[in-house]
C-alpha cells in the first residue's frame, strides 16, 4: 500500500514508522525539514519538505498512485485543505484527517472526510481505521520495542515457543476473550488471540508474518 502522511509530529512520525515497518510504501511530508528527525530506525520510506496541500509536492510524493492519505499536522485548516485536495482532485481511495477544533466537525462531515477528533490522538487510532489487525509497537529501550498484534492464520494452533526467535523475539503475554495472562511456552495459539512480546528493533519485519494484518 502506498501511503502519504502530511505532518511529521508525534502522531505522524509514529504512523510512518508503523506503516513502514509493516512493509508499506510511506512518504512523509512536512514543511519543516527538522521534523523528520523524529523518524526512527524502523522508517525506511521517503521524506519531502513542503506544504501538504501543494499539488506539485503531492505529485512528487506519488499521490496519483496513493492508496491512503493521512493529514495529521497541528493545524485544522491545513489538514482540511490537504484532505480536500487528496479527495477531490486526486481521488485517493482512503483519506483521514486529524481534527483539533470540534466546532469544525460538521465541516468535515459535510465534506465526507473521515477524521479523528481530539487534542490527544494516538497513532493506533488512525492505524485501526486504516489497517485492522495491524501490529502496534512501543519503544522500550534504545534497541528494543514492545509489540502487540492479532494472531494470523499462519500461527494458529502452534505453540507460543515455536514462534519465538531466541535473542530476537520473546512473547510476554496473551490476551484472549478480554482476559490477559502470561503464557507457558507450550500454550497453543487460538483464533483472535492478541500476542504481546518484546522484539529487537532491527528485527521488527521478521514478525510481520505472524500478524493478521495484510500488506497491499
Amino acid at each position: 500500500m502506498h501511503v502519504i502522511i502530511v505532518g511529521c509530529g508525534r502522531v505522524g512520525s509514529q504512523l510512518a514508522e508503523s506503516l513502514s515497518f509493516q512493509g508499506h510504501d510511506v512518504v512523509v511530508i512536512d514543511k519543516n525539514q527538522d521534523a523528520f528527525r523524529r523518524l526512527g530506525t524502523a522508517f525506511n520510506g521517503i521524506t519531502i519538505a513542503g506544504i501538504g496541500f501543494d499539488q506539485e509536492v503531492l505529485k512528487k510524493a506519488g499521490i496519483e498512485q496513493a492508496n491512503a492519505f493521512i493529514a495529521v499536522t497541528d493545524l485544522d485548516n491545513t489538514n482540511l485543505m490537504a484532505a480536500e485536495v487528496a479527495t477531490k482532485i486526486f481521488d485517493v481511495p482512503q483519506v483521514i484527517a486529524r481534527l483539533y477544533n470540534p466546532e469544525k466537525e460538521r465541516t468535515y462531515q459535510e465534506l465526507g472526510i473521515d477524521y479523528i477528533c481530539g487534542t490527544v490522538v494516538l497513532a493506533d487510532e488512525i492505524l485501526d481505521k486504516l489497517i485492522p489487525g495491524h501490529i502496534r509497537h512501543l519503544p522500550l529501550m534504545r534497541d528494543m520495542e514492545i509489540v502487540e498484534f492479532k494472531a494470523g492464520e499462519s500461527i494458529l494452533g502452534k505453540k507460543l515457543g515455536e514462534i519465538e526467535l531466541p535473542g530476537v523475539f520473546k512473547i510476554i503475554g496473551v490476551v484472549r476473550d478480554g482476559d490477559s495472562y502470561i503464557p507457558a511456552d507450550d500454550s497453543l495459539i487460538e483464533k483472535k488471540d492478541i500476542i504481546v512480546g518484546v522484539v529487537k528493533k532491527d528485527s521488527l519485519k521478521l514478525i510481520q508474518k505472524f500478524s493478521r494484518s495484510k500488506l497491499y
